[in-house]
């Protein structure tokens, strides 16, 4: 993520305003938008092969997947993140045409420049989420994914998966094997 120039300090209506005929994706953070990069092969088809997968286990269960160009807000950091995939089940999120607010599910490929990030003011910021009951990281470089479950008492629990393991998703009782999530990946070296 790169700070933008262009735009000294955005409202979020005046942010949401600017995305839609933006040719580049932008995550707000606090009335400063932040340019995004794209996205390697790798990247593109683990996202790709989950989405395929979520979206046949969730059909007719009133569960919405969406893909890389629907943000999630959390309104109370006023924030408005990308995630590569967002599921929300909450018939509230159906009146937000432009963003989520009340995800149940998100999943981030982690990108070896965004990588920190994501796994540490971003992984924070959509624990403000009271509706987000998992947390999914995925690496891209091999075959590990680390899914951070939210316990009965609000706690944050960490469950990783590895090659020849199923990664299982709580929230919308899905399993899969990782081998599904990784069909078709070219592992390189980085």
């Amino acid at each position: 993520m790169t700070l933008s120039q262009s735009h000294p300090y955005l409202s979020p209506e005046q942010y949401l305003e600017t995305e839609k005929s933006s040719p580049i994706k932008h995550e707000y953070i606090q009335g400063q938008i932040y340019a995004m990069s794209g996205a390697s092969d790798a990247h593109v088809t683990i996202t790709a092969n989950l989405l395929t997968l979520l979206r046949n286990h969730i059909r007719g269960t009133g569960c919405r997947v969406y893909v890389a160009d629907m943000k999630a807000r959390i309104e109370t950091l006023n924030i408005f993140y990308y995630p590569d995939i967002v599921v929300t089940c909450d018939q509230r999120d159906t009146k937000f045409e432009y963003f989520k607010r009340y995800p149940s599910l998100i999943i981030e490929v982690l990108s070896p420049s965004t990588e920190a990030f994501d796994r540490g003011d971003k992984f924070s910021d959509y624990q403000e989420l009271e509706t987000l009951q998992e947390y999914v990281k995925i690496r891209q470089t091999r075959q590990r994914v680390d899914c951070f479950r939210r316990n009965s008492e609000g706690r944050w629990v960490l469950y990783s998966y590895r090659i020849n393991q199923d990664l299982e998703l709580t929230s919308i009782n899905f399993s899969c094997s990782l081998a599904e999530v990784y069909e078709d990946v070219l592992f390189s070296e980085i």
